[in-house]
């Protein structure tokens, strides 16, 4: 089901089974491609309770693969709609499934899979990883502003098959504290929160305290848009209050 790189920078990809309401529309069951905590909270946060699993992708494999068809690398926002849709893709497959103790015949419902990266100064940035490069990052980026992009994918899996996808990826402007102190970057990188978070930076956690404010969805700085997430649903034929189970 992989897409041409034509399609990396979102829009629409249905095809004929995309509907309105009818017989899949009720009690209809997320699945996340994600182990994030925090696309985790902010799903329950709207009403959804999902079905987790590791989408185990390689993603320096998947962005280097594309960018040897491309010719080029990717952008920002190609880039982590790239990885969005490799990510709900993976769930498609019976080994992934089956580390979460599922088989194929038992997805029935839609299929999420996201991903973030921040750029700064035309530069992309991941996850940190390492101390020392986050230690670097917040010394380079404290006082400025960067933006954080989301991608989302989107699959409909209702009634067993797949039926149609969309994707779109969204933007937010983040604007950090000029006053932040070389030793509440040590500190906070002690806690270890910024090593897995791309740009090395939460705005739901202890990084909130050096974000002076956010332009767009707060939501895509934890990496998934609920708005968008709803519209991506009503584009497949769905309807968002029948993902709400809890």
């Amino acid at each position: 089901m992989r897409a041409p790189p034509s399609s990396l920078r979102g829009g629409r990809n249905s095809g004929p089974g995309r509907r309105g309401s009818g017989a899949y529309d009720r009690g209809v069951r997320l699945y996340l491609a994600s182990t994030s905590p925090a696309r985790l909270a902010t799903l329950r946060g709207a009403g959804i309770e999902p079905v987790a699993i590791a989408p185990g992708v390689d993603e320096e494999a998947a962005v280097a693969e594309t960018e040897a068809q491309l010719g080029r690398p990717l952008e920002a926002a190609e880039l982590v709609q790239l990885l969005a849709q490799r990510k709900s893709e993976a769930v498609l497959d019976p080994a992934v499934l089956a580390t979460a103790g599922l088989a194929l015949a038992d997805l029935d419902g839609f299929i999420f899979g996201g991903d973030s990266a921040f750029e700064l100064d035309g530069t992309i940035y991941g996850k940190p990883h390492e101390p020392h490069i986050a230690r670097e990052r917040w010394l380079l980026q404290r006082g400025r502003s960067g933006v954080l992009h989301s991608g989302h994918w989107l699959i409909d899996h209702r009634g067993g098959a797949v039926r149609a996808a969309v994707g779109r990826a969204s933007r937010a402007v983040v604007h950090f504290a000029d006053d932040i102190e070389t030793y509440e970057i040590d500190a906070y990188i002690a806690t270890g929160e910024p090593l897995k978070v791309a740009g090395a930076f939460t705005i739901d956690a202890r990084g909130a305290g050096f974000i002076d404010r956010i332009e767009g969805d707060p939501h895509t700085v934890v990496g998934l848009s609920i708005p968008l997430l709803r519209r991506l649903v009503h584009e497949l034929g769905g309807r968002w209050t029948n993902l709400w189970n809890r």
